[in-house]
């Protein structure tokens, strides 16, 4: 349990409880869960420039990484088709990978297919259920996805300014601006109970809210004087209390909830804002592809996590299809922008490419 690893190191409940978040990060889990200790080991493993457990912000926005990531493969003689839907992964005589089919009809050949989309996605949906040992399909259908995140990104026009640390008169950012700001965070048994409210179907009352101010580093990324604030909250569940959907009135209530719990951190953040875009569980499936809106591919649970992930016998890389690997946040050790997953799978495929 999360909260006796706490209690070991630490006396302070709200140091415990800003720590406890980066347990429960993307987990619809209390700080009470079983095993919940393990997902805040996963967000301080590796390092950055030399720094233990640190973060950070990617310049331009995280497409700025993406993009870099693609300079680097076109450089090396790789193309790049954006925009272009798979269909299905096209399979040989004897069941192995040769390419992909995309949606237009072109087909693209090769011998190896890496897929970085969800477990769920490339098995379930890219290939014949047929051509695959029915305990695995099994195995993947009953992967935990479930969510309760609900991304929610907002223009202002001005800094937040916080009762704990007012701005400056010149309104340029404060250390703490350039940080990641942990909301409704006093205490874990605030963030148990809204762990509680969501397992019931119900949106957080009091959801935990992690606010970061990436312009605040980046000034590139808003107008002169205006920030865009990225809220990080949960609970939310994917369907609603009585089978409901979320809706336009329903994504907007929980907003509303959320903006409230900031203003009487920040008096005035409700006045600054210009524009918002709030994502559900539900949209961050349909819009990135996410099961279950889930931002690793599937629960950071024991029983989902090394030798299982995503399924036993294929933690590998390699999958029942020769040829075809799972390279994303599905496979081992799991989400997260680490590239681990990527750089490990990469390494068996181009064993195995050698013997082709």
């Amino acid at each position: 349990l999360l909260g006796q690893i706490l209690d070991q190191w630490f006396e302070s409940e709200p140091l415990k409880a800003t720590l406890a978040t980066d347990a429960v990060i993307g987990a619809m889990a209390s700080p009470h869960t079983p095993g919940s200790g393990y997902v805040l080991l996963h967000h301080v493993m590796g390092e950055l420039e030399g720094r233990r457990g640190a973060w950070g912000y990617v310049a331009g926005g995280m497409g700025a990484l993406s993009q870099a990531i693609a300079h680097a493969a076109t450089a090396r003689g790789a193309h790049i088709f954006a925009e272009k839907a798979v269909c299905h992964v096209l399979l040989g005589r004897d069941g192995e990978a040769q390419g992909v089919a995309l949606q237009d009809g072109t087909e693209v050949r090769s011998k190896l297919v890496l897929s970085n989309a969800s477990p769920q996605i490339t098995f379930l949906e890219l290939i014949p259920q047929e051509q695959l040992p029915k305990d695995f399909v099994q195995r993947i259908r009953q992967v935990d996805t479930c969510s309760p995140v609900t991304k929610i990104n907002v223009a202002v026009d001005r800094l937040p300014s916080f009762l704990a640390a007012p701005n400056a008169h010149n309104g340029q950012p404060l250390p703490h601006h350039q940080c990641s700001i942990h909301l409704n965070c006093e205490g874990t048994q605030l963030l148990h109970q809204a762990f509680t409210e969501a397992t019931h179907g119900h949106p957080s009352s009091r959801p935990m809210i992690e606010l970061c101010i990436p312009s605040a580093l980046d000034p590139g990324l808003a107008p002169p004087g205006c920030h865009v604030v990225s809220l990080f909250t949960q609970y939310t569940p994917s369907v609603l209390a009585g089978g409901r959907s979320w809706d336009e009135q329903a994504r907007n209530a929980y907003a509303d909830t959320v903006f409230d719990c900031i203003e009487d951190y920040a008096p005035g953040f409700k006045a600054s804002v210009i524009g918002r875009d709030i994502l559900t569980p539900p949209d961050l499936e349909r819009i990135f592809g996410l099961p279950g809106g889930n931002i690793f591919h599937g629960g950071m649970s024991l029983d989902q996590l090394y030798f299982a992930r995503p399924a036993p016998s294929y933690s590998g890389y390699r999958s029942p299809i020769p040829g075809l690997y799972l390279c994303g946040s599905g496979a081992h050790p799991g989400g997260g922008v680490m590239g681990a997953a990527g750089r490990n799978a990469a390494q068996v495929a181009i064993k195995d490419f050698r013997h082709l």
